[in-house]
C-alpha cells in the first residue's frame, strides 16, 4: 500500500505553527487525568507564546464532569481577562 507522505503529520511544522499563534490559549488539565498528565500539559503550554496552564485539583480526564463549577469558573475567568473570541 502506498502512503501519501505529503499528508503525513509534520511535528516541526506543527510546532512552528503553534509558536506563531498570536492568540491566548488555555490548557486545562485534570490533576488526576491520564491524558494529558499535568506535566505533559505544562510541556505543551511552552509551545504557545500566550498559553496559560491550569491544573484542576482532584479532576481526572473529564474535569467538566468532576467539578463543573470549578471548570466553569476557570474558563469564565480566562475569558473575562479579555480572551473571549470576537464574533463578527
Amino acid at each position: 500500500m502506498r502512503q501519501n507522505r505529503s499528508a503525513a503529520f509534520d511535528p516541526a511544522a506543527a510546532r512552528a505553527a503553534m509558536a506563531s499563534l498570536d492568540a491566548p490559549v488555555l490548557l486545562l488539565a485534570g490533576e488526576l487525568g491520564s491524558g494529558p498528565r499535568p506535566h505533559v500539559a505544562a510541556d505543551i503550554a511552552t509551545l504557545f507564546p500566550r498559553a496559560e496552564l491550569t491544573v484542576q485539583p482532584g479532576a481526572g480526564h473529564y474535569p467538566w464532569l468532576d467539578d463543573p463549577g470549578r471548570f466553569t469558573r476557570t474558563v469564565a475567568a480566562f475569558l473575562a481577562r479579555g480572551h473571549a473570541p470576537s464574533i463578527g
